[in-house]
């Protein structure tokens, strides 16, 4: 593998973006948080990017120690990638990154992809408090780990077990929610997102 391109900087913003700062790195970290990921599966999630950038990309990751690759048991029998602690540790620079880039949002263009679960990390800044929470989009369904120390941050599709809490919202809510110009709190409020369940979770969502 050729020796990782540098800035040569001392400075650790520099040393950062040697990392990271390559076309599709932290995208496939977003990725990531959703827990170990075929190369298919990445791929699918991943429009735009060739075969053989990604698998330069997932070679660089865990060369910096961002990932790791595995073989996953009978009857799977397949390899797939996931954060190490470190990759996790990226979580918080993804979300301040959304925050910083919701003003270049803007409408969404026809050539745009979407995927309902790209909506799970900016949801998350919005959540307080601990549980699962399924969430019901018009494009699909995801699911996000409120709180989640050690776990997946978010998962593709309904929940793996009976959600902490229910939200159900259509497609203009979301967007804004996305772009930051709705909180939760105020689209709960409006009627705009409807929280459903009987957990503390839900129960303080409710109260938001």
């Amino acid at each position: 593998m050729p020796p990782r391109r540098s800035y040569d900087q001392y400075c650790s913003a520099a040393r950062a973006l040697d990392v990271v700062g390559d076309r599709w790195t932290l995208l496939i970290v977003r990725e990531l948080l959703a827990g170990p990921r075929r190369y298919t599966d990445l791929h699918a999630d991943l429009p735009g990017v060739s075969t053989d950038v990604l698998a330069s990309r997932l070679k660089d990751m865990e060369r910096d120690g961002l990932t790791t690759r595995r073989r996953l048991p009978p009857p799977g029998a397949v390899y797939v990638y996931e954060l190490t602690a470190r990759g996790r540790e990226l979580l918080p620079v993804l979300q301040a990154l959304g925050t910083w880039g919701r003003p270049e949002l803007g409408e969404r263009r026809p050539t745009d992809a979407v995927r309902a679960h790209w909506f799970a990390l900016p949801l998350l800044r919005e959540l307080e408090g601990d549980g699962l929470v399924e969430v019901r989009l018009d494009e699909g369904c995801f699911h996000v780990h409120a709180g989640a120390a050690d776990s997946p941050v978010y998962g593709d599709g309904p929940a793996p077990r009976d959600p902490d809490a229910v939200l159900t919202l259509d497609t203009p809510a979301c967007i804004a929610l996305s772009r930051g110009e709705l909180s939760l709190r105020e689209a709960i409020r409006d009627g705009r997102v409807a929280v459903s369940g009987d957990s503390p979770l839900a129960k303080q969502l409710r109260e938001a």
